[in-house]
C-alpha cells in the first residue's frame, strides 16, 4: 500500500500507521462510531503497540475474550471496548476466512467501485453510510480509484468536507468539524438527509 495522505489521530505515528497498514486504516473505519474520529483511528496504533503486531490472522486466533481485554486496557481503544473489541476480532476472522488475512485484498486489483463496496458492506460491522465513507476514504487519500468509485461512495465522493475521506491536514480537519456542527444544527445527516 503507497503511502496515504489521511491525517486524522493527532499522532504522526498513528497516522503514519493508517497511511501505510491496509488493516489499521480499516480497523479505524470500525471504530469510528460513537467517539471522536481521533480517538477511533488512534485505536488501531494502540492495539499494535499492545499486542506487537496488527496481524488479522493471530488476531483471529486469540480468544475473543483474551482479545476484548487487550481492548478494554486503558486507555480503551473505544468508548464500548467490549462490543467493539469483540466487532474487531469478528473483522479480522472475515479477512482471514475471505481475503487471506489482508484487507488490502478487498480492494487490490478491483476496477469497480461498486465492487469494493459490496465487499465492504459484507463485513461485520460495515453498514451503507460506513461502507460509501469507506471507499471514499481510500479514492481520496489512498490512491485507490477504480472506475465508479466517486458513485460508489455516494455523496462521500463529492468534494464537500463531510467525512474523515476529506481530512489530509489541520486545516481540512476544522472544516469536516465545521460542516458536522452545521449539519447537526440543520437537523440533516452526513448525506444531507433529514434526521427525523
Amino acid at each position: 500500500m503507497a503511502a496515504g495522505t489521511l491525517y486524522i489521530t493527532g499522532d504522526k505515528a498513528a497516522d503514519k500507521l493508517l497511511n501505510s497498514n491496509a488493516n489499521a486504516l480499516l480497523l479505524g473505519m470500525l471504530l469510528d462510531q460513537q467517539v471522536p474520529m481521533e480517538w477511533a483511528f488512534k485505536g488501531p496504533h494502540t492495539l499494535k503497540q499492545r499486542l506487537g503486531h496488527l496481524d488479522p490472522k493471530k488476531i483471529a486466533a486469540m480468544d475473543v475474550d483474551e482479545f476484548v481485554s487487550v481492548c478494554c486496557e486503558t486507555p480503551a481503544i473505544h468508548r464500548f471496548p467490549g462490543s467493539m473489541g469483540k466487532r474487531v476480532h469478528a473483522v479480522c476472522t472475515a479477512l482471514v476466512d475471505d481475503y487471506r488475512g489482508s484487507a488490502a485484498n478487498i480492494w487490490k486489483g478491483v476496477e469497480d467501485g461498486k465492487e469494493i463496496y459490496r465487499r465492504l458492506k459484507a463485513l461485520p460491522g460495515f453498514g451503507d453510510e460506513k461502507s460509501k465513507i469507506f471507499v471514499a476514504l481510500l479514492g481520496k487519500t489512498q490512491q485507490v480509484q477504480p472506475a465508479g468509485w466517486r458513485e460508489a461512495a455516494g455523496k462521500f465522493g463529492d468534494d464537500v468536507p463531510r467525512s474523515v475521506a476529506d481530512v489530509h491536514d489541520e486545516i481540512s480537519l476544522g472544516k469536516v468539524r465545521d460542516w458536522k456542527k452545521a449539519q447537526k444544527a440543520a437537523k440533516k445527516d452526513k448525506q444531507d438527509n433529514p434526521i427525523t
